[in-house]
């Protein structure tokens, strides 16, 4: 397994909530004292989001897996696959990390892939504290779950995809956009890249 760096260097305010134990309270339980759409998220890499979504293609459907930084709302890593099965989660979770490093925190649903032995493990071994939705938690996931409703509304729902490997052409121009070209409202009209990298070259 490659080795990650320690994750966001300079900044150390929440460093040790990587070594903690796996939660399943959600984020209010790490932070209960901030409401569930802010709290933790003073800088990228602190706290990520991980999900799995259906979309239907012209001769069946596929399943997309996806993990966002609540900071930046970059678009982190994801999947394409046919299958719901955990190895998809465990590839979104190796790729986001060996190309970013290592969050403190990844919050999920309770779905069995994310309750699973071996994504818990992985969990572990990159020392990310884990934090799953509880029952009267469901913003927890909220990030990651209006990334999938953009993407649907504006690319899934308007078109007809034949196979695959087209949808998964057009996923991967729709998250260099949204990374990249696209400007959010919400981060003061610059794009989830400007606001990850800035950050990170603040603390230099």
């Amino acid at each position: 397994m490659k080795a990650c760096a320690p994750p966001y260097a300079g900044y150390g305010t929440v460093c040790d909530l990587s070594q903690a134990e796996p939660v399943k309270k959600g984020l209010q339980g790490i932070h209960s004292s901030v409401s569930a759409e802010k709290q933790g998220c003073g800088f990228p890499n602190q706290v990520w989001s991980i999900d799995i979504t259906y979309i239907p293609i012209r001769r069946g459907h596929m399943y997309l897996t996806a993990i966002i930084d609540w900071f930046s709302r970059k678009l982190m890593g994801w999947t394409l696959s046919d299958t719901l099965d955990t190895a998809p989660v465990l590839d979104t979770v190796k790729e986001a990390v060996g190309r970013y490093g290592v969050p403190a925190i990844i919050n999920s649903d309770q779905g069995c892939q994310f309750t699973s032995g071996e994504y818990k493990n992985l969990l572990h071994q990159y020392g990310i504290r884990q934090s799953m939705d509880g029952k009267s938690r469901w913003a927890d996931n909220i990030m990651i779950e209006r990334w999938f409703r953009s993407l649907k509304n504006e690319l899934i729902y308007i078109n007809d995809y034949a196979s695959p490997e087209e949808l998964r052409a057009v996923i991967r121009d729709y998250v260099e956009q949204y990374n990249s070209i696209r400007p959010h409202q919400s981060l003061g009209y610059l794009t989830p890249d400007q606001v990850y990298g800035s950050s990170f070259g603040a603390s230099a």
